[in-house]
């Protein structure tokens, strides 16, 4: 690459930065289908039920693949068929996969929890912390609604 296209690549990178930076340093224009990010309680508590279903799913039914591969390839291997070492590695490679996707549903599932439990925390020291003039709580919604 010759020293002037080394140039023109740094000046392409970052002026497709300085694009992404404007971006994302501003507030969509009024009336734009843009908004924050709204997080409701009861759709994270839905997606962790849903993901600690899943993961009870995998133990139950992702079994069963582990314990016909293990009979299976002890068959074979009895029988001195070679094959038996091959689908004893599968079944090992399973175990292995099956475990971390089990893991990856529980901690979605409980980092789901522990975010709804901090979210209606945080809700209500907001609440307890702020009143209006009158006496009204002033939740984090009302703020935002004055500072329009």
């Amino acid at each position: 690459m010759a020293w002037d296209e080394w140039e023109q690549s740094k000046a392409a990178v970052a002026s497709r930065a300085d694009t992404t930076q404007m971006r994302l340093n501003q507030l969509p224009a009024e009336g734009s289908a843009g908004q924050d990010l709204v997080v409701h309680d009861d759709v994270l508590g839905k997606l962790g039920d849903m993901a600690r279903s899943l993961r009870n799913g995998l133990s139950t039914h992702g079994d069963h693949a582990r314990v016909a591969t293990f009979e299976a390839s002890n068959d074979l291997f009895n029988n001195g068929l070679d094959m038996g070492a091959g689908l004893l590695e599968v079944h090992d490679a399973w175990n292995t996969k099956l475990a971390t996707l089990k893991e990856a549903c529980g901690h979605i599932s409980n980092h789901l929890d522990y975010s709804r439990s901090v979210h209606a925390k945080t809700e209500r020291k907001i609440e307890l912390d702020m009143k209006a003039l009158d006496g009204t709580l002033m939740t984090a919604s009302r703020i935002s609604d004055l500072l329009k």
